[in-house]
């Protein structure tokens, strides 16, 4: 009989980073017919249609989902019963996904769950606030087992939050199997500068994913100034709609000043912000043709970025900004970090990769080493493998 796996998660058509991840790791778990799986989708009010009854989808693997309304326990109790029905459930954490003050509906949640659950968290903070941490005690003491992301977030939550070492262990995000193999350009013609003769095709500057403050845009748009001098000149693509919650909240307050910037900085030309939805061979073809991914993020707390992993799994030099999990992951060779809100720093990683076919060339070495770790395929066995563990103790402890 195929396992049963459970999800509690944002998910599609919810446009964020987790819905994305968990709709990916499902497909990957359920690949083949091996598995079945039960999406309980968070939302933060019922859809129209469905306000005042259930509202149940079609899910994936053949068993179907349900969705838990922020603020309404009884939509809870029916996604606990259906969920109960699983083999195991895997529970993606974030503080904002959740009801309740940092989220903590999912204590509930998880309380109300009978069968082994798999805890992956997205965000591990050094300084929570008094009531987070109390939240993310709470989520650590009742998941059976606890996934992290990186090691950074692995040696973070031992030393920073009362949890058992036993249940923590690390499974990178996944990347889709479309990228793969990892093409490993051959050297390509040296960029010149202004006033040379060189000939080469436009070098071209990528960064994707849902847009708002705190991406680092604008440092991206800063540092292409100061690249005017390269021949030819640099095509910087930012690619990805307006997060859905700053889009509600902001509109699209940030994706404007990043425009008039553009145009202040006579980069019109060479800036181009695309806001359309792009689908996934769409955006698989524009990751192929870029040069380099820059991933210019504000944070310094960011221990998980689908994005780096994707870039790297694509075998696509990185430059980022020093955040933890960029620190980590890049430390083998596949790109190079520089300093926070810095353009001038960011113009300068970008310019030695560009300008240098070898530099370029031995980081997509360095990423087509990491790549076939970080495949879906790769990533599902290792949850394959703890769910089977888990299941197995729990069959142990009822005996």
């Amino acid at each position: 009989m195929p396992m049963r796996f459970g999800f509690i998660s944002t998910y599609p058509p919810t446009q964020c980073g987790l819905a994305t991840f968990t709709a990916s790791l499902s497909g990957a778990l359920t690949a083949g017919g091996t598995a079945e799986s039960r999406i309980a989708r968070l939302l933060e009010s019922a859809p129209a249609a469905h306000r005042g009854r259930e509202a149940v989808g079609d899910g994936v693997g053949g068993v179907g989902g349900v969705d838990i309304v922020a603020g309404d326990p009884r939509t809870a109790a029916r996604s606990i019963d259906r969920l109960n029905r699983c083999d195991v459930v895997i529970v993606q954490h974030e503080f904002g996904i959740y009801g309740g003050p940092d989220g903590d509906e999912v204590l509930a949640l998880l309380a109300g769950l009978t069968v082994p659950t798999i805890v992956v968290l997205h965000t591990v903070l050094t300084e929570p606030t008094a009531h987070q941490r109390i939240v993310l005690d709470g989520v650590l003491a009742a998941a059976g087992a606890v996934v992290t992301m990186s090691e950074t977030a692995h040696r973070r939550l031992l030393t920073g939050y009362r949890v058992d070492p036993a249940k923590v262990g690390v499974i990178a995000h996944g990347a889709p199997e479309s990228t793969f193999p990892v093409p490993v350009p051959a050297a390509t013609p040296t960029i010149g500068t202004a006033g040379t003769d060189t000939e080469t095709d436009t070098p071209t500057v990528l960064t994707w994913g849902l847009l708002g403050p705190g991406k680092g845009i604008e440092w991206g748009i800063e540092a292409m100034a100061h690249l005017k001098d390269l021949r030819p000149s640099i095509h910087y693509v930012v690619a990805g709609q307006t997060h859905p919650k700053v889009l509600l909240h902001q509109g699209e307050q940030y994706r404007e000043g990043l425009q008039r910037r553009i145009e202040r900085r006579s980069l019109t030309g060479s800036v181009h912000l695309e806001g359309r939805y792009l689908d996934t061979p769409t955006l698989a073809s524009l990751v192929a043709a870029a040069d380099v991914v820059l991933l210019p993020y504000d944070s310094t707390e960011q221990v998980t970025s689908g994005v780096l992993i994707e870039a790297v799994a694509a075998g696509k030099p990185v430059v980022a900004t020093r955040f933890p999990h960029a620190v980590e992951l890049l430390s083998g060779g596949a790109g190079i970090v520089v300093p926070h809100r810095d353009p001038v720093s960011i113009a300068e990683g970008l310019r030695r990769v560009i300008t240098s076919p070898e530099l370029a060339a031995s980081m997509s070495r360095a990423a087509a080493a990491a790549a076939p770790d970080l495949r879906w395929s790769a990533v599902a066995k290792q949850y394959r493998f703890l769910a089977e563990r888990l299941i197995a103790q729990a069959g142990v402890v009822a005996a």
